[in-house]
């Protein structure tokens, strides 16, 4: 595979999992339509405004049936001098999705709370961006967040307290974490660090709603309910937390169990004759298809090691993996404030 580009651009570096024997190819045994490869790009020459830049990948490969093929993907973007133009077209997803692969290059050549702060910095920096030569004159005591990356500072906290990012996290899952997220796809980086989270216990209260994914719910214990059912989900696994105080009769048609106490250890999603458990393995069967991934299942309960684990996903709160996410805005914003001290 190759990517060109147009003159006043230059290719600098790929990333992903490949083998590399000349500087311009990278070489793949296999890919699919879930793989990713980072191309970083270099500005290398002045681009004129009101252009048009252009952007070429060629992948020349085999199918099953042994037929030699090459598949080109040509993208042409519009050439701007104006900064607020660019952040007003931002990507978000592709943005994070930088982030995170960024984060997991560095991590086996540097000290894990450098790479935490590199992450951190890099957020910073943009926001200080836009806040510099962006925004309309506004009270020093305000954040200014652009539309288009308003959540990135939440994504970058999750990075932060994501497991490959973790100082006392266990070895085999950060080289999971690190091999998983180097070719992970754009849409799907973001709910790897942060989760989707809905509530099942109303199900049937949604009536006439024709999603069948309920609305999703911050990532924050506030949230979380002891007479509630919510369900988890990254990409990978799926945690159903189970309240203390969940009704009985609820717990029945879903589960088909009476009390917190019967939780099983392995557990395999049934469907019971009644809507409510239907609305389940129907929203279940929408995540798997939406994450092309099959999920591995897992009940949770209070003051349990399943109920720690589904709690850790808790981003917006304070805890041992760092600050809330409040704490961090507050952070964020006086980081800002003093480089645009220092810059005056």
């Amino acid at each position: 595979m190759r990517v060109r580009c147009s003159q006043g651009m230059q290719v600098l570096e790929y990333h992903g999992n490949f083998c590399k024997h000349i500087p311009t190819d990278v070489d793949l045994p296999a890919i699919d339509c879930d793989k990713t490869i980072m191309v970083t790009l270099k500005h290398d020459n002045k681009l004129q405004d009101g252009s048009e830049c252009a952007f070429q990948c060629a992948l020349l490969y085999t199918t099953v049936y042994g037929q030699r093929r090459i598949r080109v993907t040509t993208l042409s973007l519009p050439c701007t001098s104006i900064l607020s133009n660019l952040f007003r077209s931002a990507d978000l997803d592709t943005q994070f999705a930088c982030f995170l692969k960024q984060a997991a290059i560095r991590i086996p050549s540097s000290p894990v709370l450098l790479v935490k702060e590199r992450v951190t910095n890099l957020c910073i920096d943009i926001l200080l961006s836009y806040r510099k030569f962006c925004a309309t004159v506004a009270s020093s005591g305000q954040l200014i967040l652009p539309e288009a990356l308003k959540l990135l500072p939440l994504y970058t906290l999750a990075l932060i307290k994501s497991k490959g990012l973790q100082t006392d996290g266990r070895i085999d899952e950060r080289s999971f974490w690190i091999n998983y997220v180097s070719s992970i796809s754009t849409p799907l980086a973001i709910p790897f660090v942060y989760p989707r989270m809905v509530a099942i216990h109303d199900l049937n209260s949604k009536e006439g709603d024709e999603s069948l994914v309920p609305p999703v719910i911050p990532l924050s214990s506030e949230h979380i309910n002891d007479e509630g059912i919510y369900l988890l989900e990254n990409g990978e696994d799926c945690l159903i937390y189970i309240g203390s105080s969940v009704d009985s009769n609820i717990l029945q048609q879903l589960f088909g169990i009476s009390s917190i106490n019967e939780i099983p250890t392995q557990f395999v999603l049934q469907q019971y004759d009644n809507p409510l458990s239907k609305k389940l393995n129907d929203l279940v069967n929408e995540i798997r298809h939406q994450r092309c991934s099959y999920l591995r299942l897992k009940l949770c309960k209070k003051r349990d090691p399943s109920g720690m684990l589904f709690f850790s996903y808790m981003i917006e709160d304070k805890g041992s993996s760092g600050l809330s996410y409040v704490e961090f805005l507050v952070h964020v914003h006086r980081q800002i404030q003093a480089k645009m001290s220092s810059s005056t």
